[in-house]
């Protein structure tokens, strides 16, 4: 890298605080002689729907990943405790070099810059469906090797507070609409069988984002981030998360195939799936629901709350899929009437489902 490509690179990294900025570069000259690291090629990785960014340095063993996670709004800990759940269960993730906690920066690994998106939105499709199977296998492998036990519970307080988020964010402050007693009503008999559902699924380790945003295309098998927020919880969320993503959607023929190739791995390393696949891939599909539901309200909440406005553009992606999936099971009827007011936009928009 020339010197004026270093000085641009640099100038395009900023800082709302200018004490942060100071602690990070001293932060940063106290680790560099150790690891080798290359002060003038830092570069904005890449930033995600959190206060979280990413940076590319570049060291004598190749590039590195630097992670800023303001402190309060960030807590570095759970990335650093999981991160060693994913090396110890032998999965590619990104191995902690250096870690100021209190500050919240971290030097980790770099796992290359192709993410699974890209990949799989590139095609062609013998390699979409090898990527896809390396992800199935190895959420099998994260499903029986990382230890659940030392995640905290997906208890219903937290499944409720996530479908909370829908009525708020994208009912009341997206739309402006206000639900009237039996709207209401309607709305908490889904919500107690999307919980019930849930609840009553066994448990694992639960990524939640096991989808292609969150995965690198790596050698070994993909690698694995934004696990910050790893769980135990029902067995079918990650599959679900897989087979019906935030930012790529496929044929139901595809969802069903990857599904029953899942299934059969995930029964094949004795993980507690359904013995019947039609059972499982209700609990899928509702698994699916209340997670779609969640993030309808999330990406509106980014949008009003946080000032990204580019993640509600995929709305009409979730719209789709939670209006299928209400057709589908008459236990979710009362939900079309609700959905219908906002869903009915995005079709007549061109969204089909």
């Amino acid at each position: 890298m020339s010197n004026s490509t270093a000085r641009t690179a640099i100038a395009a990294i900023s800082w709302a605080d200018p004490e942060r900025e100071a602690a990070f570069h001293r932060w940063l000259s106290g680790i560099a002689s150790t690891f080798g690291l290359e002060p003038p090629t830092l570069a904005l990785a890449s930033a995600d729907a959190s206060f979280r960014r990413y940076l590319r340095i570049h060291s004598s063993q190749g590039t590195r990943i630097i992670m800023d996670a303001p402190p309060p709004l960030e807590n570095v800990r759970p990335f650093v405790h999981v991160a060693q759940l994913i090396e110890q269960a032998e999965l590619v993730g990104p191995r902690i070099l250096a870690c100021d906690a209190e500050r919240g920066f971290l030097l980790t690994t770099d796992l290359g810059q192709e993410l699974y998106l890209q990949a799989l939105q590139a095609g062609p499709d013998a390699r979409v469906e090898h990527l896809m199977r390396q992800a199935i296998a190895a959420l099998v492998q994260w499903q029986t090797r990382v230890d659940a036990q030392a995640l905290p519970a997906y208890d219903e307080a937290a499944l409720r507070a996530e479908l909370d988020l829908f009525p708020t964010w994208c009912v009341e402050r997206e739309h402006g609409l206000s639900w009237d007693k039996p709207q209401g009503k309607a709305w908490e008999q889904v919500c107690r069988v999307l919980l019930d559902s849930a609840l009553a699924q066994p448990t694992v380790a639960v990524h939640r984002d096991w989808m292609p945003r969150n995965l690198m295309v790596c050698d070994g098998g993909p690698g694995i981030l934004d696990f910050q927020d790893a769980v135990r919880g029902p067995i079918t969320y990650d599959v679900a998360s897989l087979l019906r993503d935030a930012f790529l959607s496929w044929d139901e023929a595809r969802e069903i195939d990857w599904a029953v190739r899942y299934w059969q791995a995930a029964r094949a390393a004795q993980l507690p799936v359904d013995d019947d696949f039609g059972e499982f891939w209700r609990q899928l599909e509702w698994m699916g629901l209340q997670r779609h539901l969640k993030i309808l309200g999330i990406f509106c909440r980014l949008k009003h709350r946080d000032g990204k406005a580019a993640y509600a553009a995929d709305l009409p992606r979730f719209f789709g899929y939670a209006t299928k999936v209400a057709v589908r099971y008459r236990e979710l009827k009362p939900l079309l009437a609700l959905l219908e007011p906002m869903s009915g936009a995005a079709v007549s928009a061109g969204w089909t489902f």
